[in-house]
């Protein structure tokens, strides 16, 4: 086989890896829902009513009782004693026969002290209700209408509230912890809340889901006041295609998704600005932990999110337009203010390698800490926006990451299942990160993030404070003193391309198939397992090879010729061991884009010299290294305005061509020299 031959054999290989890289995007899995509209807006947040609860709710067991609230405050408990005696005599056993007795709006149920297990509820559906016809979501469970979730309330949920209006849920303990809804792993959803405008939940607990504790949808207003959730598959807190909502001095722990979940809010800012009217849910006073993500929102727009605490999850919050069949995508208009998002840098995936998360969810070990994270993300990072628009992160705590303290990404509009063109790009536009405390806690004390900022590089009108630390790239856009004024502001339709390589590496990801995508940091992979250290350790083989043989046949000898060909291999080394480090921001990248750059420069200019037959290909080559080093000023100095994608995508394409051009010169046959004149002298 020719040497020929065999360096476009190499180099074929190398493009299949890089696009088995951009095409290793897998299949969305998520929250799937029946379609539903949003709320026509005309409600109202509900406000909480006091005075003698409509309907009472009590277990049997006396002894129990009063050894449940024999610590209260003596008002409180001598008000539950009283409750318990009038529930004994017209009270209800179970929850869901209360809700079931509610017969107009604005009732009250109270539910005293006790563990509610709702034994009725539990059992597998049976009869027609077994053998409802209804599509199957990726994660199994049925898709269900809202009339088969009334002919059949309990084939997904212990407590079903559905149509009820202004309808009122308390817990009379002194803490959330003393009325626990409990599941059992025997349901998707402890207390669903569907269609019911005005429902207010307070005061009480529920777990042990096979999907999440409490869920609110399409329904337009509603109220989340101290209640805890926590030990579910997915998420504790899930309220969906809803409006007017509020969550309130609540807490969250143990989801295998999210603590709080507000998917698809209520879209009512779509087309606006950053000022805008009023958002359609709030969130404040809660604490979100020990998840692997503490908040998230696909779609989930015009949400305010203040004084909250995220912390010790996998992620601290997360916004994305990652997943299809969610209404209002692309996600909008999120503000977060005010919060501690802080050390959120668990690592549960270990659960999915050893096949703890294989075993049935009764059998996990939730209650002991173990989490079983549903979906790919990078652990160690305070705020991910995965394709989100016009989101405002102001005067948060960011510190303690392991990996970055904000990561931006855009997602093109194919992965939530739209093909129009137009759509591709419309992800990742006027995120403004102004005026956050990074790297430090409320005290004043450092707690350094890794990264301070992770950005794929799309996108226009985003912006970073002034004072934001280690970064990659080096250079951001900054923000004015205005929302919307921004200072070197980018309008970029692709990422960096090594980048998105990494994405769409580290997608692929299935808990329910054990797959751990091997080329992830993500997921432990280091040194040349990494997919970036591959990539770039197969395009500097590609490059020493070919340019080396280029050198040796055509070049060798010239002094300018030798210089450009060490400063190329010297700067190829670099950007493999820069690779190797990419958690860890360094000027290193820069430098080897400069010496490489002055490599292809050089060698550029010694063609021209040596070899003026082809000056298509000496110009080519000067091209090369002029882009390289634009690429190496983009990354370090200041990312390059008004371009539709960064010097690294054309000097990558460019680069392609001239390895093939490059690969015919350097095996052309030399031109035989001329023959002497007759009668020429010896």
């Amino acid at each position: 086989m020719s040497w020929t031959r065999r360096f476009v054999l190499a180099f074929s290989a190398v493009l299949a890896v890089l696009a088995a890289a951009l095409t290793a995007a897998p299949a969305a899995q998520a929250h799937e829902e029946r379609p539903v509209t949003f709320p026509d807006g005309s409600g109202s947040v509900p406000v909480p009513r006091t005075g003698e609860p409509d309907l009472l709710v009590c277990k049997t067991d006396r002894a129990d009782f009063e050894r449940r609230v024999a610590g209260f405050p003596a008002p409180l408990k001598a008000r539950n004693l009283a409750l318990y005696a009038r529930c004994a005599r017209q009270g209800y056993r179970h929850l869901q026969q209360a809700v079931d007795a509610v017969d107009r709006p604005g009732m009250t149920i109270a539910m005293l002290p006790g563990l509610y297990e709702e034994e009725p509820s539990l059992p597998a559906p049976t009869g027609a209700c077994a053998a409802l016809k209804a599509p199957r979501s990726a994660l199994g469970y049925q898709i269900l209408s809202y009339e088969q979730q009334r002919r059949c309330p309990h084939n997904q949920n212990l407590v079903a509230i559905l149509g009820k209006k202004n309808l009122q849920i308390e817990g009379t303990g002194a803490s959330r912890l003393d009325v626990v809804i409990d599941a059992r792993y025997a349901k998707l959803n402890a207390l669903r809340a569907d269609s019911s405008d005005g429902v207010y939940f307070r005061n009480f607990t529920a777990q042990r889901t096979t999907f999440n504790s409490l869920y609110v949808l399409a329904s337009d207003g509603f109220v989340i006041d101290d209640v805890l959730t926590r030990w579910n598959d997915e998420y504790g807190f899930l309220t969906f295609a809803s409006d007017h909502g509020l969550y309130k001095n609540c807490e969250s722990y143990g989801n295998g998704d999210s603590g709080i979940y507000p998917g698809s809010a209520s879209n009512i800012n779509d087309g606006r600005g950053y000022d805008v009217p009023r958002h359609s849910i709030e969130i404040t006073g809660c604490r979100s932990h020990h998840n692997m993500v503490g908040y998230s929102g696909t779609a989930g727009d015009s949400v305010y999110v203040h004084d909250n605490e995220f912390d010790h999850n996998m992620g601290g919050a997360s916004m994305d337009s990652a997943f299809p069949g969610h209404p209002g995508l692309p996600q909008n208009h999120a503000r977060f203010e005010r919060n501690l998002i802080h050390d959120n840098n668990e690592d549960y995936y270990r659960y999915v390698a050893d096949g703890t998360c294989a075993r049935p969810p009764v059998d996990r070990g939730y209650e002991e800490g173990v989490v079983c994270p549903q979906i790919s993300m990078p652990p160690g990072t305070g705020i991910i926006t995965a394709g989100g628009n016009w989101n405002l992160y102001e005067n948060n705590w960011i510190y303690g990451h392991e990996r970055a303290g904000v990561f931006l990404s855009a997602v093109p509009a194919f992965i939530r299942g739209e093909s129009a063109w137009g759509k591709q790009t419309d992800t990742s536009h006027h995120n403004r990160y102004a005026g956050n405390h990074l790297g430090v806690d409320k005290a004043g004390r450092a707690h350094p993030n890794r990264t301070d900022v992770w950005w794929d590089g799309q996108g226009s009108g985003n912006c970073w404070q002034s004072d934001t630390g280690a970064g990659t790239p080096y250079a951001l856009p900054s923000c004015g003193t205005r929302r919307g004024d921004v200072t070197g502001d980018t309008r970029r339709l692709a990422g960096e391309p090594a980048k998105l390589a990494q994405l769409l590496v580290c997608a692929d990801y299935d808990v329910r198939a054990r797959r751990l995508p091997a080329g992830c940091d993500w997921y432990g992979a280091q040194g040349i397992r990494r997919v970036e250290t591959q990539l770039a350790l197969g395009i500097a083989a590609v490059l020493a090879l070919v340019g080396g043989t280029l050198w040796w046949r055509r070049l060798r000898g010239g002094r300018l010729a030798g210089t450009a060909a060490l400063l190329g291999l010297l700067g190829l080394a670099l950007d493999v061991a820069a690779s190797t480090r990419s958690l860890t921001p360094t000027p290193l990248p820069a430098v080897a884009l400069l010496l490489t750059g002055l490599g292809w420069t050089g060698l550029g200019l010694a063609l021209r010299t040596r070899h003026p037959r082809r000056p298509v290909f000496a110009w080519t080559t000067l091209v090369l290294g002029v882009l390289t080093l634009l690429d190496a000023f983009d990354k370090a100095v200041l990312m390059i305005p008004w371009i539709p994608v960064s010097p690294a995508w054309v000097r990558g394409l460019l680069g392609i061509v001239w390895v093939l051009w490059a690969v015919i010169v350097a095996g052309a046959r030399r031109p035989a020299p001329s023959p002497e004149p007759a009668g020429s002298p010896a």
